[in-house]
């Protein structure tokens, strides 16, 4: 029964260190700046796609303004728990 104890422990630990290195990875600096690079890129395909305008200078707007969106995400994630916490 204690080596059963054990194992269960040592799966709890290791669950718990995987759930907190989703967790930095999920705040993390460099997922945020991996997510404006893809999220210019893309853009700018769509625009040589679709023949729009200096699409290097024209897809900088949306890219700040997606980044901007999912920065603000954790203060909006805070007021959520807290009101269905009541």
């Amino acid at each position: 029964m204690s080596q059963n104890l054990e194992e269960r422990v040592l799966k709890i630990e290791q669950r718990n260190q995987k759930v907190e290195l989703d967790k930095a990875w999920e705040t993390s600096w460099t997922r945020r700046f991996l997510i404006a690079i893809m999220t210019y890129i893309t853009i700018v395909l769509f625009f040589l796609v679709a023949k729009l305008p200096k699409p290097f200078i024209n897809s900088i707007v949306p890219t700040v303004g997606f980044v901007l969106s999912t920065l603000s995400l954790p203060y909006f994630k805070k007021l959520w728990i807290k009101k269905r916490k009541k």
